[in-house]
């Protein structure tokens, strides 16, 4: 039975064969060489101490400078569940520009500091973030830095990802990535540590269909406070939608632009990019010709027909009218399949229709007002 220390032949042989391989030995001699060092130390791990695998340490060092890929990706799956494997040799490998090799290191080893985990998220490829995406546990600090930098795949990860651990501003990295993202935001929404008013963000976002999968696929303690979340949503909507609203304002920037040549669909698809309501609902009633309180009834209705109607009306192209229908849900967005359909209507009707449904809609409301 071992008794825990390599004996000085043992090693002493280890550095001349070393040596000879490092000075001339074949490419096979060295991956062999490789074999026989590692073969070595997992027999022996166990009853080693920090000095002896120092060594191993600086023998796999040197070797695996001058080894082709495929030995060190076999190197790299062998070593990354060892406890207390060579940390400079995990170090090399975790650092190596081939992910095959650094992925088994990045997503298992213990022997990686939180220090290294970040430095190589900030340095290196997404292929290296997405596998320290997925290791077991994760701190604040690590997934920072991933989710920052990290593309779709590693944003999916990390989301799906139970043992890791995310700061206020991480998970607000995340929702805003989710914006474009439904299912990103179905998988931040189903975390149980996600902030409230986070969830209420995605929440507010997120289509019926998005909210019903949501509901259905949430576990008891997540179906309970995201239910809060939509009760606290459809307040709040009700009491925006509600209340009245000043155009004075609005209508005076708007003149304003249109007496300086200034006013033109350009600016109002800005206004209604930058979520600029008054503006928006002033200058399209300027652009049909029509009252502001018109145009604001059509615009609040539940129904696409009214905004339809006023933007054909107001000679818009389709991408500007998207960006209206988008701005009036600003607090429940509007799905793929809603815009497809809206988009039909918008090209069944004519201008000349529009302009003519519009006018009778005035004198009906001129008529009960007057």
């Amino acid at each position: 039975m071992s008794s825990g220390f390599i004996p000085l032949s043992t090693a002493n042989s280890l550095l001349t064969e070393l040596e000879e391989t490092l000075k001339g030995g074949s490419s096979e001699k060295r991956v062999e060489t490789l074999r026989r060092v590692t073969d070595l130390f997992l027999n022996e791990a166990d009853r080693l101490n920090d000095q002896q695998i120092g060594v191993f340490d600086d023998v796999l060092s040197h070797l695996i400078q001058r080894i082709e890929t495929r030995a060190l990706v076999q190197l790299s799956t062998t070593l990354a569940p060892v406890g207390n494997a060579p940390i400079e040799v995990i170090n090399r490998l975790a650092r190596h520009s081939e992910i095959t090799v650094a992925g088994p290191v990045l997503s298992t080893s213990s022997r990686l500091s939180e220090n290294d985990l970040v430095e190589i998220a900030k340095s290196h490829s997404q292929g290296h973030l997405l596998a320290i995406a997925g290791r077991a546990s994760l701190t604040e600090v690590v997934t920072d830095v991933l989710a920052e930098r990290g593309d779709r795949q590693v944003a999916h990860k990390l989301a799906k990802n139970s043992g890791a651990r995310f700061s206020d501003a991480g998970f607000a990295t995340l929702v805003r990535k989710s914006e474009t993202d439904e299912s990103l935001a179905e998988q931040l929404a189903l975390r149980l540590d996600i902030p409230l008013q986070l969830l209420r963000q995605l929440l507010l976002r997120a289509t019926d269909v998005v909210r019903s999968r949501l509901l259905a696929a949430a576990s008891p303690e997540n179906r309970e406070q995201i239910q809060q979340a939509l009760a606290s949503i459809a307040t709040e909507i009700g009491l925006k939608a509600s209340a009245p609203r000043d155009y004075t304002i609005a209508e005076g920037l708007v003149q304003k632009l249109n007496r300086q040549g200034k006013l033109n669909e350009a600016v109002l698809a800005g206004f209604a990019q930058e979520r600029q309501y008054e503006e928006m609902v002033a200058t399209l009633a300027l652009f049909c010709g029509a009252p502001v309180e018109t145009i604001e009834r059509l615009i609040k209705n539940v129904r696409n027909d009214g905004v339809i109607l006023a933007c054909k009306a107001a000679k818009l192209t389709w991408p500007t009218v998207v960006a209206i229908m988008k701005a009036r849900h600003a607090y429940h967005s509007i799905s793929e399949d809603e815009l497809t359909i809206a988009k039909e209507s918008f090209l069944e009707l004519s201008q000349a229709s529009a302009q003519r449904t519009l006018r009778f809609m005035q004198v009906q409301q001129a008529a009960k007002t007057g």
